[in-house]
């Protein structure tokens, strides 16, 4: 097998790596995880036995109620008198895709995203968030570092407050529970939280697929996710002393976070055509005639910022999902926001990132770029021997072999140290497509990283714009660079592979690309240097024998 082949091999390997790790980011189901451990309350029972929670129905709705308008200095939601659920969610320091509005997270409209927060009690009289609760005022505007939004539900046997706490500078929503007991008899409560999500947004592009669905977390098993379509096969559950569980997308989460060492069943079920329900169980204390009880949980909503996550509970920063190359994602994003810290500019950051990862590979490199240089000046001579042996592949491949052997060269030299670095090279792709600090951050003439470059606007359904451009010269450039394939079929296949790859540049993130670009530079400049040295190494030799 020549070297030609084996880059050809190399960058057809990589692409499948690319490939088969988005695919098992998307559509691997987890293992069956209905838990059997006799020490845990099996609250399977419980959830089965209450019609009060979603179950699938011949049309899906929302009860009406009375609209209550927040607005935080990070938020602006809306909450219902209905069960007091969040129908509306939008970011004040987050733009949508158009960058004209303010990013909508949840949204009851559902057109065709439909998302919105839910909490509600089990037990004789408790409200669901079916029931109607009554409200002090329909408007909220934080003024102090703390905002609080209470609700009542009441009726001859229990009053319950539901309070929302939400407090400057944070994502967390902290949900209160607060039930008085005034009957004459013992309630046995349990609280659910829980989000209802439509199966088909925030999908991705068919280019650019991203992933949307449920997530989890557990000490014990650490993160695992599940698509949609996983759940219309079969209902999810759970039980579990610790972890939360929530719905994860490109960006941005949310999820429900309950107080430690508190058993809890995690669940998501179908409810409805295209409408899924993803939430957490839990059994409550017992509340004894003329006693109070109170639970709090707090919710997650918001970017899949580093710090952010990590504040926010154990093991949120997984959120962020770098599949199994987490271990070298997650450093080198360290690196990276640590080099952002020092120029302010995410663009320059990720063009000293290329460059610390390409002086990190350089003895690899130059030996890879040596072989390839090496055969590069055996080529003539490889082409002569073609000509010679003609249709003789066996013959050709003997005098081949002879001929590395007697120059001392090693076809698959320039194979091994490329396939090292794929690795760091699939982690690094997944940090900048996953990264939430590049979303609407510009570096010269791109207005925001995390999209596609289109300065010079859309040629029907193809982004156009000089950085992939760019990529695709330098991909050219790089190929001629190579040695040339006596293989006419290959050499064909060589010139056409900048044309193929740049398609997909064109509809990748700026950052990606920007990336990709900055390391071709610098691969051209080694290989070109390396290419130089052998040349020169080459004529020395002539001229001595």
């Amino acid at each position: 097998m020549d070297t030609k082949r084996l880059i050809l091999f190399v960058i057809f390997s990589f692409s499948l790596m690319l490939l088969w790790d988005s695919f098992q980011k998307q559509n691997i189901e987890p293992e069956q995880v209905i838990n059997t451990d006799k020490s845990l309350p099996q609250l399977s029972s419980d959830l089965a036995a209450k019609n009060d929670l979603p179950e699938a129905k011949s049309e899906f709705s929302l009860n009406t109620g009375e609209s209550i308008n927040i607005n935080t200095d990070l938020m602006e939601l809306v909450i219902n008198s209905s069960g007091g659920d969040i129908r509306q969610l939008k970011f004040n320091k987050h733009k949508s895709e158009d960058s004209k509005n303010k990013y909508t997270f949840f949204t009851s409209e559902g057109a065709p995203l439909f998302y919105v927060a839910q909490s509600g009690l089990l037990g004789d009289g408790l409200p669901t968030h079916k029931s109607k609760f009554s409200i002090n005022q329909k408007s909220y505007q934080m003024d102090d570092d703390k905002l609080v939004v209470p609700m009542v539900y009441e009726n001859s046997d229990i009053t319950v407050k539901k309070i929302y706490e939400f407090n400057r500078n944070s994502y967390l929503i902290k949900t209160t529970f607060e039930i008085q007991n005034k009957s004459n008899k013992i309630i046995n409560p349990s609280a659910y939280f829980q989000f209802v999500h439509d199966g088909l947004s925030s999908q991705g592009s068919a280019m650019m697929p991203t992933f949307t669905g449920p997530a989890f977390f557990t000490e014990k098993e650490k993160f695992d996710k599940l698509d949609f379509s996983d759940v219309d096969k079969k209902s999810f559950s759970k039980i579990t002393n610790d972890g939360w569980i929530g719905i994860i997308q490109r960006y941005f989460a949310a999820t429900w976070i309950l107080p430690k060492d508190i058993a809890r069943e995690f669940y998501t079920k179908k409810i409805f055509d295209n409408i899924y329900s993803v939430g957490v169980i839990t059994k409550l204390s017992e509340i004894p005639a003329g006693q109070t009880a109170t639970f709090e949980s707090t919710m997650f909503a918001g970017p899949q910022a580093k710090d952010l996550l990590n504040q926010a509970a154990p093991g949120m920063n997984y959120a962020v999902d770098y599949g199994i190359l987490h271990f070298i994602a997650a450093p080198l994003f360290s690196v990276l926001t640590g080099i952002h810290k020092m120029v302010s500019n995410w663009g320059i950051s990720i063009i000293l990132l290329t460059v610390l990862i390409k002086l990190l590979f350089y003895p690899l490199s130059a030996a890879s770029y040596r072989s390839m240089g090496q055969m590069r000046e055996l080529a003539p001579r490889l082409q002569s021997m073609k000509e010679k042996f003609g249709d003789d592949k066996q013959k050709m491949q003997q005098a081949m072999m002879e001929l590395y052997k007697t120059e001392k060269i090693n076809p698959l030299g320039g194979c091994l140290p490329i396939l090292v670095q794929i690795p760091v090279f699939i982690a690094l792709y997944w940090v900048l497509l996953g990264s939430v600090e590049l979303r609407g951050a510009s570096f010269m003439w791109l207005p925001d990283l995390s999209k596609p470059d289109t300065l010079f606007g859309n040629l029907w359904f193809l982004p156009l714009g000089p950085l992939p451009i760019l990529m695709a010269a330098s991909m050219f450039l790089q190929t001629k660079l190579n040695p040339k394939p006596t293989d006419p079929m290959q050499a064909r296949l060589m010139i056409m592979m900048p044309v193929i790859f740049s398609f997909f540049f064109f509809f990748f993130p700026a950052g990606l690309v920007l990336y990709w670009l900055v390391n071709n530079i610098l691969s051209i400049a080694q290989q070109w240097y390396v290419n130089r040295k052998i040349h020169a190494e080459a004529l020395k030799k002539k001229g001595n024998a």
